[in-house]
């Protein structure tokens, strides 16, 4: 079809001019000539405004379609009825003006922009506790939401892992792992002590404390002389006595009858043993994770050395520190920084390496030294537990073994996927050993 806008319209078509004044004076006598020209005149110029003013109205009209071809089709909203009928649908639509959606769409935008300020807002009341008594959000880091069709659950918990989580170590809330009808007063002890390591401190089970204080327990994490934040130099301890003190001054404090469970960590197994020696009546259970479990008249050093051949990592890592001059023997024992991920965190988060990175001390080479004397009056009394690290670079897993067979503890747990510091590499799936090593009434009860 043509376009209508585009076709030439000549002027003549829409004015009507005439060629001149009517000639027909000649019916007009003398006396009215003058008057009959005058009439004449006025009606040929009222003839030609009728015909100005009517070509004026057409070109308008004309005028008017042509820009009509050419506006472009104002937007049509549809919007869609829910149906009553199976097949029916009712519809309505409106069209806008131009400038009226141009301001609508402006107020949408200002509206939108509004609310999201009011939701971050709303959002960040929340997470503070809110205002007014606002609940706060019980979620975990990595938060598992249940499925469409699922029925309704309890909130998440809170991990004290940052990490992503794995078919062994699921995030459930801790009095899932265990039993439900467990009740904490009819335990022998719910208070747990815990023991790092060598070069580690009490910072160490953040998680593990978290975790068991959650579920009710008590728990008290100590620093060792010379470890986390205890000022005393490392290089200053001489005997295993002195380090061990903190411990030993703790349990010396409880009241008669109290009770608590060690739990000892790498070289913190050789400091609990000590504690057992001199205090059977007050612990109720010894737990050794990846940690030195030894036999009378044997040192920690004797005992992590039998396997020495086989762990070049930690011949690597190990920097002897000569406080006394190079003359002397070594008073402590430093760990090479960059060699800390392969040797103790080789499983665990990047956040945990980095804190320990930052936090760890030297360890101090006297007690590492010390023979112990174990009795099993005393230390034989106690019952013990040993829970392996199947992904240990520090002490392997045949290490551990040999200790577990020179010196059987009551029960032997293992933790797949475990590094040398199961508390950061494995929280939860050590955490569930803990609590049932608690419940593990005697073989005489």
């Amino acid at each position: 079809m043509q376009n209508r806008s585009s076709q030439q319209i000549p002027v003549e078509s829409f004015v009507s001019v005439p060629s001149s004044p009517p000639r027909s004076l000649g019916s007009c006598t003398r006396k009215s000539k003058q008057f009959c020209f005058s009439l004449s005149a006025f009606s040929f110029y009222i003839s030609l405004s009728v015909s100005l003013l009517h070509a004026t109205i057409t070109m308008g009209l004309c005028l008017s379609r042509r820009e009509a071809v050419k506006k472009k089709p104002s937007r049509r909203i549809s919007y869609q009825l829910a149906d009553t009928d199976v097949g029916a649908s009712n519809r309505w639509s409106r069209t806008r003006s131009t400038k009226k959606e141009k301001f609508e769409d402006s107020m949408i935008h200002e509206q939108a922009l509004a609310a999201a300020i009011l939701f971050q807002q709303h959002q960040q009341q929340l997470q503070n506790g809110g205002a007014g008594g606002s609940v706060q959000f019980d979620r975990s880091a990595s938060l598992r939401y249940p499925n469409a069709n699922s029925k309704k659950q309890a909130p998440l918990p809170r991990s004290a892992s940052s990490r992503a989580r794995s078919l062994t170590d699921p995030l459930i809330q801790p009095h899932q792992l265990v039993n439900q009808d467990v009740k904490l007063d009819d335990l022998e002890t719910n208070h747990f002590v815990l023991v790092h390591g060598g070069g580690f401190g009490a910072w160490c089970w953040y998680k593990t404390i978290a975790l068991l204080e959650e579920g009710g327990y008590r728990v008290t994490a100590i620093d060792l002389t010379g470890s986390g934040i205890h000022s005393f130099d490392t290089n200053n301890i001489t005997n295993l006595s002195q380090y061990v003190k903190p411990l030993t001054g703790l349990i010396e404090s409880l009241a008669d009858g109290e009770k608590v469970i060690l739990v000892g960590h790498d070289f913190g197994g050789t400091c609990i043993s000590y504690a057992m020696e001199l205090f059977p009546q007050k612990v109720s259970k010894a737990v050794f994770i990846a940690a030195a479990m030894l036999t009378s008249e044997q040192s920690t050093l004797d005992t992590l050395s039998q396997k020495a051949d086989s762990n070049d990592l930690m011949r690597q890592a190990q920097i002897f520190l000569y406080a006394n001059g190079n003359t002397h023997p070594p008073t402590a024992i430093d760990l090479d920084k960059s060699l800390l991920r392969d040797l103790l965190f080789n499983q665990s988060p990047a956040k945990d390496v980095a804190l320990a990175s930052v936090s760890m001390r030297p360890i101090p080479f006297a007690p590492v030294l010390e023979k112990l004397s174990l009795s099993d009056k005393n230390y034989g009394s106690v019952r013990r537990f040993y829970i392996e690290t199947l992904e240990d670079n520090a002490i392997p897993i045949a290490l551990q073994e040999s200790m577990i067979n020179k010196s059987p503890p009551e029960r032997v747990f293992r933790l797949k996927g475990a590094d040398h510091s199961p508390f950061f590499s494995k929280p939860q799936a050590l955490h569930k050993l803990l609590v049932e090593i608690s419940k593990m009434k005697s073989l005489s009860q």
